[in-house]
């Protein structure tokens, strides 16, 4: 079954049950951590689309305790989704080609050449706050 979602491009990471937990305010994203259950662990991911972003993001709990975002489309295969790789601190693309990064989108196997965007991601409050220009790749 993996092989056959792999092929299709099937990403194994989810929206969000609750679809309200999040709010696009142009320059940044708001996600509300009491509503958003799929980041409270670390491992724990979901997909952000829609609500006029302009494009998809992989918002996720690192094994580190961290919460980081990056945009959700591959840079070998694009129109491919990224997940993270369960128990690693790596994300990896969800097709057959193996692409893989670290947590900040950087290639550390696989086909791909460019890093994934990378937004910096702040804990207030209980919000998550994204800033959706990317972090500068050195």
């Amino acid at each position: 079954m993996k092989l056959l979602k792999q092929l299709l491009g099937i990403c194994a990471t989810t929206q969000p049950q609750d679809g309200d937990c999040w709010t696009n305010h142009g320059d940044h994203v708001t996600v509300g951590l009491n509503r958003a259950r799929e980041i409270l662990r670390p491992g724990g991911a979901m997909r952000l689309e829609g609500k006029g972003l302009s494009h998809r993001i992989l918002l996720f709990h690192g094994l580190d305790g961290r919460f980081y975002a990056v945009e959700n489309r591959c840079s070998h295969i694009g129109g491919r989704r990224i997940d993270p790789a369960s128990e690693r601190d790596r994300l990896a693309c969800c097709s057959v080609s193996g692409s893989v990064y670290n947590y900040r989108g950087e290639v550390v196997a696989g086909p791909a050449r460019k890093p994934l965007a990378s937004y910096p991601v702040a804990v207030d409050k209980g919000l998550l706050l994204i800033q959706l220009s990317p972090e500068e790749k050195k």
